[in-house]
């Protein structure tokens, strides 16, 4: 039976690199169908709606969903239109891996980490945001719970066992906010002694940050909350090169949505130059999670060579090419694979 993907092109960049991806998806004969879908502005000036229902349903029906990057607009509405999709479809766990390519800005060699985010909780959330009424006050509740915490990490150990990595880390902030971050790590800890087969560790935030830019090689999985993945993972894309090659899931019960993690690009929307790579590595996330893993490996591999080759690359990659170009170049190896 074909699995049928919700896709959303999306603003600025988001359509030219949405068709680079489905054209080197089409060339991997994966035999998906599409349910093209609007969100973002886009959507507001086609229907009045930043997030129309029709786009929620489908995500509901087909369970899985190719997002191009989205803007939202400054003003009344949503305060982000990617944490309201989380919260819609409680897609708690946000896995963002950064693996070094050839031919980039990278800093570094050999480095392959993953950061696995709560995505739903925490202080990234904003809830309770007050402002005192002199203006002179502002204040929001930062609330964890056992069960988001357990849920996570025992996303981050399973992971990391189904790829057969050898270390989880759990990033806190313990030693100071002794409940928020004490209660995420104390069940870290419980969750870490139900698989012995994983080495584990812990490690304050802050320490975390200065060890990535230090020893990067040490970190396979990590694993933390919502504020310190989101500041975390941006610090491991810029290991390999920037959010460029930045993708991201965000992996729920019932739906997952893949994507890049860079924004909508305005400056360079319809130039034709955008670099479509995050999003195909985020396209890669989704064949595994629907267990086509061969075909991710191929999509990676292709990736691999082309930066490798120096063909055809966008000018962000230090190339003269389009991104029509650039995806020639990956079809041709995804094809030769």
């Amino acid at each position: 039976m074909s699995q049928t993907i919700a896709v959303i092109r999306g603003d600025g960049i988001g359509p030219e690199i949405v068709d680079s991806v489905l054209r080197v998806l089409e060339a991997l004969q994966v035999g998906f169908d599409y349910d093209f879908v609007e969100a973002g502005v886009s959507a507001q000036q086609k229907s009045g709606e930043l997030l129309p229902q029709a786009t929620v349903d489908a995500i509901a029906r087909h369970r899985v969903a190719l997002k191009g990057p989205l803007m939202t607009p400054i003003g009344g509405g949503f305060s982000s239109l990617n944490v309201e999709l989380r919260k819609r479809f409680d897609l708690y766990a946000n896995v963002r891996p950064a693996i070094t390519f050839p031919g980039t800005r990278s800093r570094y060699e050999d480095i392959d980490i993953i950061t696995v985010r709560e995505n739903t909780e925490g202080a990234y959330g904003s809830e309770g945001q007050t402002l005192s009424e002199d203006g002179e006050v502002a204040q929001s509740l930062i609330r964890n719970t056992r069960h988001g915490c357990e849920r996570i990490v025992r996303y981050a150990f399973d992971l990391a066992m189904r790829q057969r990595r050898r270390k989880v880390t759990a990033v806190h902030k313990a030693n100071i906010m002794k409940t928020t971050s004490g209660l995420f790590l104390k069940v870290a800890r419980d969750v870490a002694r139900e698989y012995p087969d994983i080495a584990f560790n812990e490690m304050i935030v802050d320490n975390t940050c200065m060890q990535l830019v230090m020893n990067p090689q040490q970190f396979d999985v990590i694993v933390t909350t919502n504020l310190f993945g989101d500041i975390i993972s941006d610090l491991c894309a810029g290991l390999v090169g920037g959010l460029g090659l930045a993708p991201g899931a965000n992996i729920g019960a019932d739906a997952a949505i893949f994507e890049a993690v860079h924004g909508s690009a305005p400056d360079i929307a319809g130039k034709g130059i955008a670099n479509p790579c995050a999003l195909l590595l985020g396209a890669a996330q989704m064949l595994s999670h629907l267990n086509l893993e061969s075909e991710a490996t191929r999509v990676r591999d292709s990736i691999r060579s082309t930066l490798q080759a120096r063909d055809r690359l966008t000018p962000d990659l230090g190339g003269s090419g389009t991104t029509t170009t650039f995806t020639d170049a990956l079809i041709e190896r995804v094809r030769g694979a």
